[in-house]
């Protein structure tokens, strides 16, 4: 009975330490110097769906080194990522979710911030600016920035 005891709280000892140990190697993964971190927003053509396709582009980003954060939204195609540049980089990522799914389904292209703020057809919807929603710009003249001025 004692050596089962024993046994038990060694087992306990392990798992304690093996958890801390962990613990650690995630607090050092997420300090980034403020220098090297960076964010792209990609287009990502090539998506049917969103539990299976967004969802498995977002969670394979989120695991590539390198990666601090990575949204997919796929109602706009686009894939937001915040990466350490010492790491990775933005053709690394592009490359990386290109080859996701044997590199024949997805394509992904760096979005210019001319293409992430102009007016198109879900514009009409939405079109509103915060952090990654659309907006129109104060001069556009496109249908659905004027119906909203008058």
């Amino acid at each position: 009975m004692k050596i089962q005891k024993i046994i038990f709280a060694i087992a306990i000892a392990c798992f304690t330490l093996t958890a801390c140990k962990n613990q650690e190697k995630k607090a050092e993964k997420t300090e980034v110097l403020a220098e090297n971190k960076q964010r792209v927003s990609l287009a990502i053509s090539g998506m049917t769906c969103e539990i299976g396709c967004a969802k498995t582009i977002q969670s394979k980003l989120s695991k590539k080194e390198g990666v601090i954060d990575a949204k997919v939204i796929f109602t706009d195609s686009i894939a937001n990522i915040e990466f350490d540049a010492s790491k990775t980089s933005k053709e690394d990522l592009i490359a990386f979710v290109g080859g996701i799914a044997g590199g024949e389904l997805y394509k992904a292209n760096e979005v210019s911030n001319k293409e992430k703020h102009a007016c198109n057809d879900s514009c009409k919807k939405e079109c509103e600016m915060k952090e990654g929603k659309k907006e129109c710009k104060e001069d556009c003249k496109m249908a659905c920035c004027t119906s909203k001025k008058a």
